[in-house]
């Protein structure tokens, strides 16, 4: 603000100014002073946040419509056109439109008078050489904020010295290029046009060589010639913009254009003008031809293919049909193409994105005109790279087509398939598939099978993109043509099967069939979950998949006319006609099991449509659903465990899991939804044997079934044996992962591997037979060289057995594959599987089964993070810990265990035990949390009944023993937890938790009760000093509970307290003696302990004796630490302070000490030299200047730092002296801590450093920094300062305000200047001796 307050005040007061009238200067100084808000408004119109610009701008106005006869107004002009001009480019255009809203708003501003303040600021012939550029844009920015106040057109006089001022700034190309002639050929398109007929010939030159010359030339010509045409007509004659010698001066003109727009990635305006103008004048496919694909395509340059592409695209709303045709068949659609298929590298600009909106602007913009969407829609589609389009086959425009024109492309797009007209697409190849001489990559078979899989896989996306209430007969067309294709063919046409009647051109594939069969199942998804309609929206309330089965009914009984490409057998049909029987029973079935019947439905017509595709395997599913559908449908819900456990139970729950298994075995994102569905309908029959069969697949090692598809991994063998070894299983799992991700590594030792003893062996035995080892035993081997026969035969032997080798390893590699990809697939479905686990614990929390499901659920998260390298196993291991976290924090658990009680405790107490034999702290954390969890059920267990009279009884406010704990058995309980805490105690690397034994304190505070001895034993004794720590932790933060408090009798409570108080005094009889950093937190602990006891007893004012501790607190408090203390020993001294106010004694006030005090006597020289780092030495400081300021800065210092010192002249003398006053503090007479003496104790002693910067202050503003008549230790007041003195600030912030008005007076103006030279001399001249 100190800047801006100098610039306006150097703005204001200028030579000029100041020469038209006296008073001013003053009066606008008083201005700057009184508005502070006022100037902030140009500070903020400058900043680069558009909503502050606006902000501001609008405030500015705000104000100055309150005061719009004063002289802000007359400043906010000059600071406004003064901004215009400033050195940061982005500022510029926020004043010219700050600018141009306040002319817009105050009308009598004349514009006239705006326009010549703006040339004389900003004087292109007075302006110095590098100041030519900011003036250049500033009288640019000037005319603009004109043009844009709306008023510019209307005042005529200002419009032309406007006009004028822009024809001076053209020349100047360098710095401004093209911006002032679009400037001009904006303002005159807005100008009426009488006023424009009289600025023609002024502007535009009476040839047609500089119309040609400049796009912005012929952009002014276009103007004209739409506007005036008789004016240009009379002042240039008549002009053929499109004859033979003037196409390519175009062509140049338009090339330059488009190198203009290179950054900004936009369409010229000229070009579109141009194209406007061949229309109007009849020659579009000259100009089509001539100037845009035989002009500027052939220029081999990308801006002016991008700029045809652009003209393309805003061109389509201007064109005819027959025009469409034209431009969409042409060469520069084939460029296009080639551009869309070769832009797939990263940093590769990509015109496909821009193209679509201008398809999609133009389909919004002709929704009435249905032929011309078609006939653009079409074109796009027919740009193929060898029969393959180039668009993707999810086009989000289509979503744009109106009603008509989506049938219509629907049509074109199934008489493409049948019947592919290669001829009317507009093919191309690439470079590289033109080098390639494979002829099987350009015959018509290829072509054909590309466009064929492209057009089935548009119509499933045309289906996804459209809406649920729309288009039924479209969505019902595609799904028949995409299952008849796929499952069926035509022997002979009837008109009762519209689909008989397609004729196909080429034959169908088989390849081509499976693709759209692939593409079939993928609509169905669609259908079933996105258009899942309400019965009155739906014909006959139907669902999509019923009226496909009846249209495959349909089918299959017209047999003469069409037949199954893989023909029903006997039983196949019969199950199929079971089906329908069955689905009619489940629509008339009653209004209850109205739900599951859907469900059930709904799996009936997925399975039977699946019979199409695999009848085999679909005709027993069909049959065992059907029979699982009766009896579900015929017998009551079960949900207990012992009913669900009797041997009349029915198999049926387990047959139809066994189906959904089978089902979610399939790669079916549909399959997934529907048997999840199903279950959900069905969870609540569920027997043991049928949820053992979903978790055998989540533990293979369990199954006998899957026993062939087991991998053996070594993390896993490892899994029990290791559990206490941390640093093992870092290992493995270090280990594991750079054999997932190192690849090469794992060949290498391959390759190793597969050399050996037996290839060894067999090696040397051929060489030993070809005698190619030499000599044995001895003997001379110079005669018994082989010959050419034995060196052939010998090779043909070391071919064939590396070859055998070689198939080996390949064998090998390939089981290892498929191995992988077992597991792959195993690992899949069991995420898979996990769905129907998720549906159980949603669903049925209440059931009993949900009990078995915690330990498979632990042995998989277990597993998992042993081993969770990959992408897969991560999933595997979140879902599954996302489904046991809902199951332990459900709102709801069962309530009714029967007889299974005993096992409960048995299956608690050993997951207690495993957790915390876990190496891993996260994976015991599981298991900790599961072990809450049967406790929540234990403690609302069978005899739930029995407890509730026992809970109406709690009116007490001490609840006690059996009515606390609900139905636990603590005898069972308390054992487990208490070898837990003591392990947790004791044991050096435990991977249990504090949390985890809060959270078993908070929900079951009789328990803690229980726990409670186990943890006062460790606070003292043998125990290590962390667990003594850890133990202080858990008492500090279980004390305060209100449900701890509630379980304990008035004596026995206040006896707990007492026995605690004693064992922390034991602790604290080594307070201050800490070594290491586990005593200092037992330590802290301890402490914080002893205060959570103090506000313990003084809340609920029990009879204590505190004076033991109050004696080991006062004997220890000289070991506390002192002076200068580290961030521990200070929170020390905060508890222990704390622990003392509790027992009356209060902390003794401590001065801080600066913090750039003068170092103490005890300091060797080498320390205070480096301190004094950075300063002048002795010989180089200013002698001068102790003669103006040190006399009262000497009268001054004896009165601010106390003490009866005489004065003293030298620096030196006057802080050693100060160094070595020692301070009395008023502390405890154990510790004695040094505090500066000073007069007042809130004044900080000055350092050198600050000394030495007051001075500088002092001379360069004229001002001592302080009054010899000053109190000591105190403030001067703001309004006793010198005028030019730095007010309210530090001296550390004194030295930055100078140097910045310094550099304030350097730009002000001559004025200013001069009284600011004559200052600096005075200076130069004082510094020297």
């Amino acid at each position: 603000m100190a800047e801006m307050e100098g610039r306006g005040l150097a703005e204001c007061v200028s030579p000029g100014g100041a020469a038209k009238s006296g008073p001013q200067p003053a009066d606008r100084e008083g201005l700057l002073k009184q508005s502070r808000e006022f100037l902030d408004f140009f500070w903020d119109i400058a900043k680069p946040e558009q909503e502050t610009r606006l902000g501001a701008t609008e405030n500015l106005l705000e104000y100055l419509r309150a005061r719009p006869q004063g002289s802000e107004m007359k400043y906010a002009l000059k600071r406004l056109i003064s901004g215009l001009g400033v050195g940061r480019e982005t500022a510029r255009p926020c004043y010219s439109l700050a600018l141009a809203q306040l002319l817009q708003s105050f009308e009598d501003i004349p514009l006239c008078s705006v326009l010549q303040q703006i040339q004389e600021k900003h004087d292109l012939q007075k302006v110095k050489k590098a100041m030519m550029r900011p003036a250049l844009f500033a009288n640019l920015f000037g005319v603009l904020a004109l043009f844009q106040s709306g008023r510019l057109v209307k005042d005529s006089e200002a419009l032309m010295k406007s006009v004028k001022l822009l024809q001076t700034l053209a020349p100047h190309y360098n710095h401004l290029q093209e911006q002032p002639q679009k400037a001009l050929v904006d303002i005159l398109s807005e100008v009426p046009e009488a006023t424009l007929q009289a600025i023609l010939p002024k502007v535009l030159k009476a040839d047609l060589n500089s119309v040609l010359g400049s796009p912005e030339h012929l952009e002014l010509f276009l103007l004209a010639q739409q506007k005036v045409p008789e004016k240009l007509k009379e002042l240039m004659g008549p002009v053929n913009l499109f004859s033979d010698e003037n196409i390519p001066r175009l062509v140049s003109v338009l090339k330059t254009a488009a190198s203009s727009v290179k950054k900004e990635r936009k369409l010229p305006a000229v070009a579109l003008d141009l194209l406007r103008l061949s229309l109007q004048e009849g020659r579009f496919p000259r100009f089509w031809k001539e100037v845009v694909e035989q002009g500027l395509l052939k220029k081999q340059f990308w801006p002016a293919s991008y700029l045809c592409f652009r003209l393309l695209g805003a061109a389509l709303p201007l064109l005819s049909k027959e025009q469409l045709a034209l431009v969409m068949q042409g060469d520069l659609i084939r460029h296009f193409g080639e551009h869309t298929v070769t832009a797939k590298l990263p940093n590769q600009f990509k015109f496909a994105p821009e193209m679509n909106e201008y398809v999609g602007t133009f389909l919004e913009g002709c929704r009435d005109d249905p032929e011309r969407q078609l006939a653009v829609v079409v074109a796009f589609t027919c740009i193929t790279n060898q029969g393959l389009p180039v668009l993707p086959t999810f086009w989000r425009v289509v979503r744009s087509l109106s009603p008509g024109a989506l049938k219509g492309y629907v049509a074109w797009l199934r008489n493409m398939f049948l019947r592919p007209d290669l001829d009317s697409l507009v093919d191309f190849s690439t470079s590289n598939q033109k080098k390639a001489q494979d002829a099987s990559l350009h015959g018509p078979e290829r072509a054909v099978f590309r466009l064929r899989k492209w057009v089935i896989l548009r119509l499933v996306s045309i289906v996804d993109a459209l809406h649920a209430e729309k288009e039924d007969d479209v969505i019902e067309e595609v799904a028949r043509f995409c299952f008849f294709h796929s499952f069926f063919e035509t022997k002979k046409p009837t008109s009762q099967i519209p689909e008989t009647e397609q004729q196909f051109s080429f034959p169908l594939e088989s390849r081509t069939r499976e693709v759209v069969g692939s593409a079939f199942f993928s609509l169905l998804q669609t259908i079933s979950t996105q258009f899942r309609q309400a019965p009155e929206q739906t014909q006959n309330g139907q669902p999509w998949t019923h009226r496909l089965v009846q249209f495959a009914d349909l089918l299959l009984n017209h047999s003469r006319n069409v037949t199954p490409l893989t023909p029903f057998s006997t039983q196949q049909r019969q199950a199929w006609d079971r089906m329908l029987q069955t689905l009619k029973e489940l629509e008339a079935s009653s209004l209850e099991a109205k739900a599951k019947a859907s469900a059930f439905q709904h799996l009936l017509f997925l399975v039977g449509i699946y019979l199409f595709k695999s009848p085999a395997e679909s005709c027993d599913l069909l049959g065992d659903i059907q029979t699982c559908i009766r009896k579900s449908l015929g017998e009551k819900t079960r949900r207990t465990r012992s009913k669900a456990a009797t041997p009349q139970e029915p198999p049926w729950v387990e047959v139809l899991v066994e189906i959904l298994l089978a089902l979610l075995a399939q790669p079916s994102h549909l399959m997934r939804q529907v048997a999840r569905s199903v279950f959900s309908h069905i969870c609540a029959h569920l027997t043991p044997r049928a949820l053992q069969l979903i978790l055998d697949v989540l533990n293979p090692d369990k199954s006998p079934d899957e026993d062939s598809v087991v991998i053996t991994d070594d993390s896993e063998k490892q899994l029990e044996s290791g559990e206490d070894k941390s640093s093992d299983s870092e290992d493995e799992r270090h280990s594991a992962g750079e054999e997932d991700s190192d690849e090469e590594d794992s060949d290498e030792e391959d390759r190793d591997g597969d050399v050996d003893q037996g290839f060894r062996e067999q090696l040397m035995a051929v060489l030993q037979a070809g005698k190619a080892l030499g000599a044995v035993d001895g003997e001379d081997d110079d005669d018994d060289e082989l010959g050419d026969e034995a060196m052939m035969a010998l090779d043909q032997s070391l071919a064939s057995l590396f070859a055998e080798q070689k198939l080996r390893i390949q064998a090998r590699k390939d089981e290892k594959n498929k191995l992988r990809k077992e597991k792959v697939l195993r690992r899949d479905f069991q995420i898979r599987v996990l769905d129907l686990v998720e549906v159980l614990v949603t669903k049925q929390p209440e059931n009993p089964l949900v009990l078995e499901l915690l330990e498979p659920l632990l042995d998989v998260i277990r597993r998992s993070m042993r081993t969770s390298s990959s992408k897969q196993e991560q999933d595997l291991l979140h879902k599954t810990a996302r489904i046991f976290t809902h199951l332990c924090r459900s709102r709801h658990c069962c309530h009714d265990v029967g007889r299974g009680v005993g096992s409960l405790y048995a299956q608690l107490g050993q997951l207690v035990q495993r957790a915390g034999r876990q190496a891993d702290a996260s994976v015991s954390l599981y298991h900790f949390n599961a072990a809450l969890y049967l406790l929540r059920v234990l403690k609302g267990g069978a005899t739930a009944s029995a407890c509730q009279p026992q809970k109406k009884e709690k009116a007490g406010p001490r609840p006690k023993g059996p009515e606390a704990t609900g139905c636990l058995d603590l005898s069972l309980v308390t054992p487990i937890y208490s070898s837990a805490l003591i392990s947790f105690l004791t044991r050096r690397n435990s991977p249990l938790t504090i949390p985890m034994f809060l959270s078993l304190f908070s929900r079951h505070p009789v328990l803690c009760k229980s726990l409670l001895p186990v943890v006062i034993q460790h606070l003292t004794g043998q125990a290590r000093p962390r667990h003594q720590a850890q133990a202080c932790v858990l008492l500090q933060k279980a004390l305060p509970t209100r449900e701890l408090r509630l379980c304990f009798e008035d004596p026995e409570w206040e006896q707990l307290v007492s026995q605690v108080l004693a064992q922390v005094t034991e602790n604290l009889r080594t307070l201050g003696e800490a070594r290491t950093k586990s005593e200092q937190q037992k330590e802290l602990s301890s402490l914080g302990l002893l205060n959570t006891l103090f506000r313990t007893i003084h809340q609920e004012k029990l009879t204590v004796d505190l004076t033991v501790i109050l004696g080991v607190l006062q004997s220890q408090q000289q070991k506390l630490p002192s002076g200068d203390r580290a961030g521990g020993s200070s929170r020390l001294c905060d508890l222990y302070w704390q622990a003392m106010k509790a027992l009356g004694v209060q902390r003794p006030k401590v001065e801080k000490k600066d913090t750039k005090q003068v170092p103490s006597v005890t300091q060797s020289p080498v320390s205070t030299k480096r301190k004094k780092k950075g300063f002048l030495p002795e010989t180089k400081k200013r002698k001068k200047r102790k003669s103006e300021g040190a006399a009262p800065e000497e009268e001054a210092k004896p009165a601010a730092s106390g003490g009866d010192q005489p004065p003293s002249t030298g620096k030196k003398r006057r802080n050693k002296r100060k160094a070595q006053r020692p301070a009395q503090a008023q502390a405890t007479p154990a510790t004695k801590r040094p505090v500066p003496d000073a007069t007042s104790p809130g004044t900080p002693a000055t350092t050198p450093k600050l000394q030495k910067k007051k001075r500088r202050l002092s001379q360069v503003h004229g001002a001592t920094p302080g009054s010899p008549a000053a109190p000591a230790g105190k403030k001067q007041p703001q309004k006793d300062l010198p005028e030019k003195g730095v007010s309210g600030k530090s001296p550390q912030s004194a030295l930055p305000r100078k140097k910045a008005r310094l550099s304030l007076v350097s730009r002000s103006p001559s004025l200013l200047q001069s009284g600011a030279k004559r200052k600096k001399a005075s200076l130069k001249k004082a510094r020297k001796p």
